[in-house]
C-alpha cells in the first residue's frame, strides 16, 4: 500500500467519522421525567406539585379476616383465600416475626454471626468518622 491511498483512506475515515458525530446530536435536551404515580398538577412559587395515587384500602372485615387482600397483582382473578391453620406446615408458626436475636444468642461458627459483627464495626466506623474533624 502506497503513502497517498493510504492517505486517501484516513480522510475517508476521518470525514466519516465527523459526519457521523454530527448526526448523533449528544447534547440534546431532554424532558422531564414524571415520578411513578405521580401526576404533575401545575407550576407554582415553588416548582411543580405533583398529586398522590390515592390506592383503593379494603374496609370490608368479613374480606380482610378470609382473604389475603393486596395478593392479585393483575386487573382480572381474585385474592387468594385463606385456609384453616391445619392445612399449612407446622414450620410456618415457628418462624421469628420479632426483632432480630440479640449477637449473644447466635453461634459464633455461623454466617449470621459473622455478619451481624460486620455490620456492627461498619456502623462505628461510620460513627467515629462522623466525628472526626477535617
Amino acid at each position: 500500500m502506497n503513502l497517498n491511498t493510504l492517505l486517501n483512506f484516513n480522510k475517508t475515515l476521518i470525514s466519516t467519522f465527523q459526519l457521523n458525530f454530527l448526526k448523533k446530536s449528544y447534547a440534546k435536551a431532554t424532558s422531564s421525567v414524571s415520578m411513578l404515580g405521580m401526576k404533575k398538577k401545575k407550576v407554582g412559587k415553588s416548582g411543580p406539585t405533583t398529586e398522590k395515587k390515592v390506592l383503593p384500602v379494603e374496609t370490608d372485615p368479613n374480606r380482610l379476616v378470609t382473604h389475603c387482600c393486596g395478593s392479585n397483582i393483575y386487573l382480572t382473578g381474585e385474592d387468594i383465600k385463606l385456609a384453616p391453620d391445619s392445612e399449612y406446615p407446622e414450620w410456618l408458626w415457628s418462624i421469628r416475626t420479632g426483632p432480630a436475636p440479640p449477637l449473644e444468642e447466635l453461634d459464633p461458627n455461623s454466617i449470621e454471626y459473622w455478619r451481624r459483627v460486620r455490620k456492627m464495626a461498619i456502623k462505628q466506623n461510620m460513627q467515629l468518622l462522623k466525628l472526626k474533624k477535617f
